[in-house]
């Protein structure tokens, strides 16, 4: 593999690699092409997560893809099979793609339920840009958990950022509107917004959700927010149904994919891409300030599955 950009990225792909592409990789050996080799893959698949209609997809057109190329051992497919899992997550507009901080300012609601990972993201995210020479303000917009204040406070003196905050129970939109007029008066170039965690059935909440990102578009004369959905990877499937959910209170434009490596199931980064057509912005692959990476799909695949990453593909 050749030393490049990301090869710091595949290299914690491949410490947090799990049970699940372990259990993937070690299928495509030399051995012979037969049905139960199609059989354990599939049975793979599900097992990481990647959902009924996804495993049969990815197998049937792996397997007229042997029967094109007449292909008679499995360690010949394990090359197409990465291209094939790469390709589904690049035909996805905006996978991968960073925060745009050239706004004035530019705005970023972190949402999802609780636990997600939101406040943590939050922070991590607001390193990453501080460390590109960005000017951030953290909002503290998770009035219900004063120790969510605290925790993003703590965040904030950690990355030299400053942090809005009202008091425990303060209207939520008031500090988003908070933060904007203070990154104008500063000339900040982005507002990262941790919003409360909330169970997506609980519709008052959605719906004070809603309200923040309706003062967003009257603040910024109509310039819609990023607005990324924190997903918990060990969440698997049952996250989908949050993402509808928060999808209609707000217009999601990604998935931060957070406690990738406590996942036993890798597969979770295929379903987001085929069922919720949404980009994977972000990736977490560990706990410290700098475990929060962009995701790269081709280089997040040739860590999952071990294969060689070229640097012409970067």
């Amino acid at each position: 593999m050749n030393v490049g950009l990301w090869d710091g990225f595949i290299t914690k792909v491949k410490n947090v690699t799990n049970k699940w592409s372990q259990g993937v990789s070690n299928l495509f050996s030399d051995s012979p092409i037969t049905d139960e080799f199609w059989e354990g893959l599939e049975e793979r698949l599900l097992l990481g997560d990647v959902g009924v209609d996804v495993a049969e997809s990815l197998t049937s057109e792996l397997r007229q893809l042997a029967i094109d190329r007449r292909i008679a051992h499995t360690g010949e497919l394990k090359g197409a099979f990465a291209d094939m899992l790469t390709n589904r997550l690049e035909r996805i507009p905006g996978m991968g793609e960073p925060i745009d901080a050239s706004g004035n300012p530019s705005v970023v609601l972190l949402v999802g339920v609780n636990g997600s990972g939101k406040t943590t993201t939050a922070g991590k995210l607001a390193s990453i840009l501080k460390s590109q020479g960005k000017s951030v303000i953290l909002a503290a917009a998770d009035t219900y958990r004063a120790a969510a204040i605290e925790q993003l406070k703590a965040w904030g003196e950690r990355a030299g950022v400053r942090v809005i905050a009202q008091e425990h129970g303060s209207d939520s939109a008031a500090v988003v509107y908070d933060s904007i007029q203070a990154a104008r008066a500063s000339g900040a170039d982005i507002v990262l917004a941790d919003t409360a965690g909330r169970l997506h059935t609980k519709s008052n909440l959605m719906e004070e959700l809603a309200k923040v990102h309706r003062i967003v578009l009257r603040e910024m004369g109509g310039a819609a927010p990023d607005a990324l959905l924190v997903l918990d990877s060990v969440m698997g499937q049952n996250g989908f149904v949050q993402a509808e959910a928060f999808g209609k209170a707000v217009p999601l434009t990604g998935v931060v994919l957070t406690k990738f490596d406590n996942s036993a199931k890798g597969g979770i980064a295929m379903a987001i891409a085929e069922k919720l057509r949404l980009p994977i912005r972000y990736v977490g692959l560990g706990e410290g300030a700098d475990d929060l990476e962009r995701f790269v799909p081709r280089a997040f695949i040739a860590g999952l599955l071990d294969v060689d990453y070229d640097d012409d593909d970067r």
